[in-house]
């Protein structure tokens, strides 16, 4: 397998994470002025639980449960060979009673990882699709890209928070002492904005990247290519309650559920058009070599 280090990503990504911490160093600073303070260091053990229990949390709210090989060999098998051609090493194996054909991949690192498919996903891909989709989503474990997110996303869920509960935490009055707490709520309406804006942009880009990723480590662009059309599809036909259980779990998701009001104002991922297209043009480019 040629894996090649992808520069674009990278330097995207610690662009991002730069301005995000100067957007958060002054964001803690003005907080540090306010009521806030205990708030925010009272909300650090719980970036230290989402970041090391990441795998953990995710399997649990999407009703996935860790498989053996005994209960899905062929899953197992295709998982161990695909991490072997992406130097990884071999992720906990999970699998989600979901008519929803989905697939994620979650973990802090690529020794603390795991690839969870759909039962759906499984019935609505060949070999190749599916083989295409988990190499995808190891792209994403050899990134790091959950890790990147998570410690991304932490303060802009802090500015969230204190934006929606600011009076209620703030105990301030109105007539007294208001106008500290006015300040930090649209300070922290500021820092949400922008920081929704970046890390979005960080998120589409990751996309594209484990696209590429995943189509280096099986030799099939095409392949890909076809899973993303076919899973696209199929997406419409699926019920609506089963799109609302899953929608918050847009991010780590191969095709982003586009249905409600979260799906409608946060995509994170690229159109599926563009994605295909940008395979199409990386088998040409494999098959020129």
């Amino acid at each position: 397998m040629d894996w090649k280090p992808d520069w674009g990503l990278r330097g995207r990504m610690v662009l991002t994470m730069f301005l995000l911490f100067a957007l958060y160093l002054v964001f803690a600073v003005v907080i540090s002025q306010t009521q806030y303070v205990g708030f925010l260091v009272l909300m650090v053990p719980f970036l230290a639980v989402q970041y090391f229990f990441s795998d953990k949390l995710a399997l649990y709210s999407m009703g996935a449960k860790e498989v053996s090989e005994e209960e899905y060999p062929e899953l197992h098998a295709m998982i161990g060979r695909l991490s072997q051609q992406a130097d990884l090493p071999k992720p906990k194996v999970a699998v989600a009673d979901s008519r929803v054909p989905n697939a994620f991949a979650t973990g802090r690192n690529q020794k603390n990882s795991a690839v969870c498919v759909t039962t759906g996903i499984m019935q609505t891909l060949d070999r190749d699709e599916l083989e295409g989709v988990i190499a995808h989503e190891l792209a994403h474990i050899k990134n790091r890209d959950v890790a990147v997110m998570t410690i991304a996303s932490f303060l802009s869920t802090i500015a969230f928070l204190v934006v929606r509960w600011g009076w209620f935490f703030g105990g301030g009055d109105r007539r007294e002492g208001g106008a500290p707490v006015i300040v930090a709520i649209m300070l922290s309406l500021v820092v949400w904005v922008i920081s929704f804006v970046l890390i979005r942009a960080l998120s589409r880009y990751r996309e594209y990247a484990a696209d590429r990723g995943g189509a280096v480590i099986t030799g099939k662009p095409s392949a890909l290519a076809s899973a993303l059309l076919k899973i696209s599809g199929r997406m419409d036909n699926v019920p609506k309650e089963d799109m609302r259980e899953q929608a918050e779990m847009n991010a780590f998701f191969i095709i982003p559920i586009k249905s409600g009001f979260i799906g409608k104002i946060a995509s994170t991922h690229p159109s599926t058009e563009k994605r295909v297209a940008k395979l199409r043009e990386l088998e040409k480019e494999m098959e020129t070599r």
